[in-house]
């Protein structure tokens, strides 16, 4: 098995950090690709970034050269994983929608823990409309730019942890997910200082997409997500003439 997961920003390295927690979290035998797109911004904290790496992240995933069975859209809270659906014959799944699935598995009510507090409208909007939201406690921002969780984990961790432990004691939450792909490897040392389950999107949409595709299931197309009609796309980064490398990718033409 294949699993494409697709970073949000263009920082390569926070590619590579993400991409090393799925591999900690796959299955042996499943292969993980990191995907870092070729144009946007440097991390996705507004709308303006996160509507750019929907077009970035959809780039990249049908210029990818190969077959693979599922693709991880690793941003928490970003636009673009209906347009990968459209576009995509194999499973696609966000990690805002499988972290918050699986903290259901665990407990009453969950607390997402972020970023930036301009970031918690996004994630909230994200999660209602997935129909998460009714069990959500709350979002709360830890203060951390995304760039900054590589920068200075040791800070990172212990605003996460004060925002976590406030979730728990004060909006009732009973297990945290933790709200941004660069949040990947703080998850262990988050867990073992919050005394709750702690879910790491991007090893929940692993999990998820695993049994995807073991369970051979993938996006209904008789509606929602039928492929785009054919018609021009003026300036879609691919030409209209190009990929048919990767199986199971349609794109408008």
């Amino acid at each position: 098995m294949r699993i494409l997961v697709a970073n949000v920003n263009t920082t390569q390295s926070m590619t590579d950090a993400i991409a090393a927690q799925a591999r900690r979290a796959a299955l042996p035998g499943t292969e993980i690709i990191g995907v870092t797109p070729r144009f946007g911004a440097e991390s996705c904290e507004g709308n303006f970034e996160s509507y750019l790496a929907a077009v970035a992240v959809m780039d990249a995933v049908t210029r990818y050269e190969g077959e693979f069975d599922a693709v991880i859209q690793a941003g928490y809270g970003e636009h673009g994983r209906e347009g990968l659906q459209e576009l995509l014959d194999v499973p696609v799944v966000d990690i805002t929608e499988a972290a918050a699935a699986t903290a259901m598995y665990l407990g009453h009510k969950y607390s997402v823990v972020t970023t930036l507090d301009r970031a918690v409208p996004l994630i909230e909007d994200r999660l209602k409309l997935a129909g998460l939201d009714a069990r959500c406690a709350s979002v709360r921002a830890s203060g951390m730019a995304v760039l900054e969780l590589e920068e200075d984990p040791e800070r990172a961790i212990e605003a996460i942890v004060a925002e976590a432990e406030w979730a728990v004691r004060e909006d009732k939450a009973e297990v945290i997910v933790l709200g941004c792909g660069g949040m990947a490897e703080l998850e262990g040392r988050i867990r073992e200082r919050c005394g709750v389950p702690v879910v790491d999107g991007v090893a929940a949409a692993i999990a998820a997409a695993e049994s995807l595709v073991r369970l051979g299931l993938t996006t209904s197309k008789v509606r929602t997500f039928a492929r785009p009609r054919p018609k021009a796309v003026l300036g879609w980064p691919i030409p209209v003439h190009a990929p048919a490398q990767a199986p199971g990718v349609g794109i408008p033409g």
